[in-house]
């Protein structure tokens, strides 16, 4: 659903010329490549059964809780373009990612798209 999401997002303001392919990975995956360890990344799922979220964890602030629910792990100033969502079991889980979207989706794109111009 977040991929898809964000495909539209990118085609809605940019057309067949998006600047960012959005690429599903296992947390073990993302870890353990070097060549995207340094792309942004949205980590979908709690410590307990995510590593990367397990990993990022201690690294980013909670900017959004909601106590024994849901979570959500980001810098807001975008220095770090790593972001985790998760919540306490599924549903929650789908919660968290949901309220990303609405809450923090399009600033992160912005910022992940700034890094890339920024690299060119």
């Amino acid at each position: 659903m977040l991929r898809e999401e964000i495909e539209r997002r990118l085609s809605h303001r940019f057309g067949d010329d998006a600047p960012l392919d959005p690429v599903v990975c296992s947390d073990v995956w993302r870890l353990n490549d070097e060549s995207i360890s340094t792309r942004p990344t949205i980590s979908i799922g709690g410590p307990g059964v995510n590593a990367l979220s397990a990993f990022l964890g201690d690294k980013l602030a909670s900017v959004f809780v909601v106590e024994d629910q849901l979570l959500i792990q980001a810098d807001l100033e975008w220095n770090d373009l790593s972001v985790c969502v998760w919540g306490m079991d599924h549903e929650r889980t789908i919660a968290a990612v949901q309220s990303f979207v609405d809450r923090y989706l399009d600033a992160f794109l912005d910022a992940s798209i700034a890094k890339l111009d920024d690299e060119l």
